[in-house]
């Protein structure tokens, strides 16, 4: 007999798949407590290193302005001809702490930027999709990335099972599977928001935004071979070639760009433009230059510069908003949990993740609190107040986020996949390119069962038959 579903506390589930939103396109619904269950679940599986991104590489930089985009979000960072300090860490996402550095895999791109008003997150990989467009299956993905519970061992049948189950992740792992999946050094990789953000400006008009960051080291990348050649080495190239690179002066830089929607045309776009899969096209929305920042300093201890740096897209600023991306929706609550279940109730008072302007609150007490109260004014504890207290300031309240529709649970597959964008990307590699991805998705694919493989060249051959019939010549080669 068939087991059924449920949460924790025995409540059946009828719909594991779908995240509760309001419209097929979100936002996600607090109310959704199955999928709080699941994320709050998934962020207090491990102790203490991070679920997911454990080996990382980091280092403090410059943000500096050289574009002017006041017209679309009043947020200080952007004052043209400003600079900001900031911490960059780049990682892996399956592997633990001591994972090899040259496994093919996604890179974290995480960015802190310490503004005038407050941290600014920029929390995103070096790709500009991801896997899954609802959050409800974030923590089912990262568990085929993670051990099998009886083997102990990384399970590529999982991995390809579940893929081929979720035909929203084509667009992902063509790009794991193509030359970006395995770049030569954090140097030699973009960044990503990968998200729609938003911004608003001074007069309340807002504005859907992708960020963007371009290397300026140019892209480099490794085969298959040659990174099993470095790891035979070296388990931590990342960490020397970063490292090394600004320790000697040689200090890495990006190029930052944006790309800009006006807030009503995201309702004839004829793709979701809050989908996490999709990219949006560069020539409907080309990209408009913003800055560029630098790496420019080692951390004095890893420890208490990178391994507790803590980024969460939650850490926002006046004129940077967010979007009914529902994939983002459940980020901004789940990263900020994870940090607190990890590094404690006070982790942004770790200096690293200290803003650099006033902090003034009413938080009280809790394990490890080193600051005492931080109202600044002894008998004001509590909002509101007579005794002098900080207190709210309307001046940067965010315009209205149009929203509406019925709360269900509704098909985040219906209408979204088509394989058009996977096939534009296979379109645009050249005929050796393409090679390696075929040969790359093949050697990954070894040990999979057979229908699973089957069922995963169905996908490839809707993107492309040349895709499909690739992949199995290169399995058919060995």
């Amino acid at each position: 007999m068939t087991k059924r579903l449920t949460t924790t506390a025995g409540a059946p589930i009828a719909d594991n798949q779908n995240s509760l939103t309001a419209g097929p396109r979100g936002p996600v619904l607090m109310q959704d407590y199955q999928l709080m269950e699941k994320l709050a679940h998934q962020n207090r599986e491990r102790i203490p290193e991070r679920t997911v991104h454990a080996k990382g590489w980091g280092a403090h930089g410059t943000l500096r302005i050289t574009g002017d985009i006041t017209r679309y979000s009043c947020a200080k960072v952007f004052k043209p001809g400003s600079e900001t300090p900031m911490l960059a860490r780049f990682s892996t996402v399956a592997g633990e702490m001591g994972a090899a550095d040259h496994e093919r895999d996604v890179r974290g791109f995480a960015l802190k930027f310490y503004t005038e008003e407050g941290n600014w997150d920029m929390v995103g990989n070096n790709t500009p999709v991801f896997f899954i467009r609802d959050p409800y299956k974030f923590p089912d993905f990262i568990h085929t990335q993670k051990r099998h519970p009886r083997s102990n061992m990384r399970s590529p049948t999982a991995m390809w099972d579940f893929w081929s189950l979720s035909p929203e992740t084509i667009h992902q792992v063509m790009i794991l599977m193509s030359d970006r999946g395995l770049p030569k050094t954090p140097m030699n990789m973009n960044g990503y928001g990968s998200h729609t953000y938003s911004f608003w400006n001074d007069d309340g008009e807002r504005f859907w935004v992708k960020f963007h960051f371009k290397t300026e080291q140019g892209h480099a990348h490794y085969t298959n071979e040659e990174g099993n050649a470095i790891i035979g080495n070296t388990r931590e190239g990342y960490q020397e070639a970063l490292f090394g690179a600004i320790e000697s002066g040689d200090f890495p830089k990006w190029r930052f760009y944006v790309q800009i929607m006006p807030e009503k045309e995201a309702e004839t776009t004829p793709y979701n433009p809050f989908d996490l899969t999709k990219v949006w096209p560069h020539a409907d929305y080309p990209l408009i230059e913003v800055g560029e920042f630098e790496l420019n300093r080692n951390p004095d201890n890893y420890f208490a510069e990178i391994e507790q740096a803590a980024f969460s897209p939650s850490n926002i600023v006046p004129g940077i908003g967010f979007s009914p991306d529902k994939m983002l929706q459940a980020r901004v609550f789940s990263y900020a949990d994870a940090h607190r279940h990890r590094l404690g109730t006070h982790y942004e008072a770790l200096p690293v993740n200290t803003p650099k302007c006033p902090v003034h609150h009413y938080h009280k007490d809790g394990a490890m609190n080193f600051m005492g109260q931080q109202s600044g004014v002894t008998d004001a504890y509590y909002e509101p107040n007579s005794f002098g207290g900080p207190v709210e300031d309307p001046a940067v309240a965010e315009p209205p986020l149009r929203i509406d529709g019925d709360a269900a649970r509704y098909d985040h597959r219906d209408g979204n996949d088509d394989y058009s964008q996977p096939r534009a990307l296979h379109d645009l590699m050249d005929a050796e390119q393409q090679n390696r991805l075929y040969c790359n998705t093949a050697a990954a694919m070894q040990g999979v069962p057979q229908d699973i493989i089957d069922r995963m060249l169905a996908h490839y051959d809707k993107v492309s038959k040349a895709y499909g019939d690739g992949v199995r010549a290169a399995l058919s080669a060995g």
